[in-house]
């Protein structure tokens, strides 16, 4: 027998417009929606009913696999953790970062991120998780080790997305040096001769490593279906070579020059909710709001506050005047489900899967009252 639930009086995110009804589920798809009709069903009291949120680029897990420097916890438990704060901040859909390559962050030894893969697969496998879950490989291509850690995930078909990304000095996120130094000389006390022999090495990384491993990964990414991101493009140089990588995914661009010409080029730009919250960057790049402002953001991340996700949107729809709370919606679903070739979520829309969330807009703070996942609850 086909399984039937009914949401009814509830307020619907749709693509276009934002309808009062009820929308009807079976077997975990959405059969039909009803608007202005008093179907009996699960009362939403007038709460919203939103797509579930796509999420494609946190590094939300890191801190629960590691929550203070040398200690690790079990990593299926960390899982866990991770998702079950991921869930209730309405995110149905979310794509884990894992670091491919040591960079100056470091902090993992090797085989720990795979260690965390093989954790949320056999989570998943085992029904422990709310949410459905992918892998977003984080590819440090100055790194000489990239590829080494690349090679355990090259089969791995939880793999959808792979960011390209050079943090040396003088690229990308660092284009000044002053930003470099108060991020790795101030915070972690380099001395002056410590902190100069640091730059070098990674100087002379980047210009060794970066155009062959961006190459390689690239190639693989491609042929595999893989996804690809452009990390922190700076530049219309940088813009050029994601052009010519086929990158759908602009992450963080540094400036609006690159944010705009990556847009125009097809990409989706994707820039951090924490950034809209908070009014600007915590690094001293663009702001997010002023990319929406100008239309051309069309992603938002939680990065490293899940809960962030949904309050950007209710935020920019309610403070930036050409964007409705449908088109705010669609920047934490429709499009970042579209841009890594999701067509089966994001939408209110009959056919769709019933990743729904309901959510009471309390004094301009959404709070998520619950959580379908393909129709089942969740949250």
């Amino acid at each position: 027998m086909p399984t039937e639930t009914i949401f009814s009086n509830a307020r619907i995110v749709l693509a276009d417009r934002i309808v009062e009804g009820s929308v009807r589920i079976v077997d975990g798809r959405i059969a039909d929606i009803d608007t202005g009709a008093s179907r009996i069903g699960e009362d939403f009291g007038g709460d919203y009913l939103l797509p579930g949120l796509v999420e494609l680029h946190t590094d939300h897990l890191e801190g629960h696999f590691a929550p203070r420097p040398g200690v690790r916890w079990n990593a299926v438990a960390a899982v866990q953790a991770h998702d079950a704060q991921i869930a209730t901040s309405g995110i149905t859909t979310v794509f884990d970062c894992l670091r491919m390559g040591s960079d100056e962050d470091g902090g993992f030894a090797p085989g720990e991120m795979r260690l965390l893969a093989d954790a949320i697969e056999t989570a998943q496998a085992d029904g422990r998780l709310r949410a459905d879950h992918f892998l977003h490989l984080r590819c440090e291509v100055s790194s000489p080790d990239v590829l080494a850690a690349f090679e355990g995930f090259r089969a791995d078909t939880r793999v959808r997305l792979a960011s390209l990304m050079d943090h040396a000095p003088g690229q990308r996120q660092f284009q000044t040096m002053g930003q470099y130094t108060l991020y790795y000389k101030t915070k972690r006390g380099l001395t002056d001769d410590q902190f100069e022999r640091f730059v070098a090495q990674r100087q002379e990384q980047s210009a060794r490593y970066s155009a062959p491993h961006r190459r390689a990964i690239g190639e693989h990414c491609r042929a595999a279906g893989v996804t690809l991101a452009s990390h922190d493009d700076a530049t219309l140089a940088h813009v050029d070579e994601a052009v010519e990588d086929g990158v759908r995914l602009a992450e963080f661009p540094t400036s609006v020059e690159a944010a705009r010409a990556s847009h125009e080029a097809g990409m989706s730009v994707l820039m951090g909710a924490p950034n809209v919250v908070r009014g600007g960057s915590h690094s001293g790049n663009i702001a997010a709001r002023d990319l929406a402002e100008a239309g051309i953001l069309d992603v938002l991340s939680s990065d490293y506050v899940p809960s962030s996700l949904l309050q950007a949107a209710f935020r920019l729809a309610e403070e930036v005047e050409a964007i409705s709370l449908p088109q705010a919606v669609a920047l934490v679903s429709a499009t970042p489900a579209r841009t890594v070739g999701m067509d089966d979520r994001g939408q209110i829309e009959t056919g769709r899967r019933a990743d729904l969330i309901r959510v009471d807009n309390m004094a301009g703070l959404p709070v998520v009252r619950s959580v379908w996942r393909e129709g089942r609850r969740v949250a």
